[in-house]
């Protein structure tokens, strides 16, 4: 999972807001470092998420309905 896939699940966030919150200690440590920057495991962005987020985040490809 990327910043983008990150930014997503985190309800559409900018790509800037994730990497100030991926520099946190608390921010799980990237899984790898490619060419077009870091990636993580979904598991534990998933865990973070569930740990330090108090509204609940979209999950990727879930579309929400207001009706």
């Amino acid at each position: 999972m990327g910043t983008f896939e990150i930014g997503i699940r985190l309800g559409s966030i900018s790509r800037q807001r994730v990497n100030q919150l991926t520099i946190k200690t608390h921010f799980p440590k990237p899984a790898a470092t490619l060419a077009q920057g870091r990636v993580w495991l979904a598991e534990d962005v998933e865990e973070w998420i569930t740990v330090h987020r108090t509204e609940p985040a979209r999950s990727i490809g879930k579309a929400t309905s207001k009706a």
